[in-house]
């Protein structure tokens, strides 16, 4: 499977009928223009008044180095929030303070810095939506990952850089993310690379700076073994995101009750034909978006306030 370019080189996949690419065009469609409305309070009131009150709380944190004046960059952070500018404020002053104190799992996220989890294919977002719009993120949690090739700084650092493009999608901005976690094969010895302090960081991050929704969290194949993985991220996890995990073992058909069929490889249940898409083409997609990654990291706290 090979990554193609359209006419205006933007470039995609196609997994069987579907085809895949990062969604970054403004939404159009009745749809999702209604969904926006009911979910989020989008309406062009409601857009201008919060763009204008974000934009003004931005200039006053000086210490902040951040796009004012693109709406695009506003509103990857206005819609998670709903539209209550405080709210994503606080979001943004979060996310930026988070990447300012893990300087080593956040410094440098290009696609061309964060390739090992890529080139093992431990990490997917080239699927087909689900059936509530959704963006779907693998990750490969067992047997597929080998801590020794692919570190779990470098796993970590390719999800921050796989949500960093779903985030920047309006499509995804509205219907949010699930994520499939593959822990067939899952080993003592890849448990214990995992800390308390870790596992914090990790569920910080999720609950509390990163500007997406996160509408489920699917557990596959896990083997006993996983209940003491588990229990090192449990303590840290708030009800809203604890209601949203659910486990399914080897039963493929629980999994089928909250995902399409359509949007799910063979192996967890699916329809989607195999070869599946390797990891090297999703790393070269996003490697096509280097410049865009690069600016996105000039943004967050800096020292010297002349920047702005």
């Amino acid at each position: 499977m090979e990554l193609l370019y359209d006419a205006d080189g933007t470039p995609f996949v196609m997994w069987g009928e579907n085809l895949i690419q990062l969604e970054r065009m403004p939404i159009t469609e009745k749809e999702y223009v209604e969904k926006a409305e009911k979910e989020l309070r989008e309406t062009p009131e409601i857009v201008e008044k919060a763009v204008a009150e974000l934009r003004e709380m931005l200039k006053k944190d000086t210490s902040l180095f951040v796009p004012l004046q693109d709406d695009n960059y506003l509103m990857k952070f206005l819609r998670p929030s709903k539209f209550y500018p405080e709210s994503a404020f606080k979001r943004i002053q979060a996310y930026y303070k988070f990447r300012q104190s893990h300087e080593s799992y956040c410094s440098n996220l290009v696609p061309s810095a964060v390739k090992p989890a890529f080139d093992h294919s431990i990490i997917s977002i080239l699927a087909p939506r689900d059936q509530h719009g959704r963006r779907i993120m693998l990750v490969e949690s067992g047997e597929r990952w080998q801590p020794r090739l692919v570190p779990l700084s470098d796993v970590f650092r390719g999800v921050q850089l796989a949500l960093e493009s779903a985030m920047s999608e309006p499509r995804t901005q509205i219907n949010g993310v699930i994520v499939i976690l593959d822990m067939k094969g899952l080993s003592f010895s890849q448990v214990m690379q995992f800390t308390p302090s870790f596992a914090k960081m990790v569920v910080d991050w999720i609950q509390d700076c990163i500007p997406i929704r996160l509408k489920a969290v699917h557990i596959v194949s896990q083997p006993y073994i996983f209940n003491m993985l588990f229990a090192i991220f449990k303590p840290f996890l708030r009800e809203k995101l604890r209601s949203r995990i659910f486990f399914h073992g080897s039963d493929k058909q629980s999994l089928l009750t909250h995902v399409d069929p359509k949007a799910l490889r063979k192996r967890h249940g699916g329809l989607l034909p195999e070869p599946e898409i390797n990891g090297e083409v999703l790393w070269k997609m996003l490697h096509h978006y280097e410049e865009n990654f690069k600016v996105a990291n000039s943004y967050g706290y800096v020292s010297n306030n002349n920047k702005r």
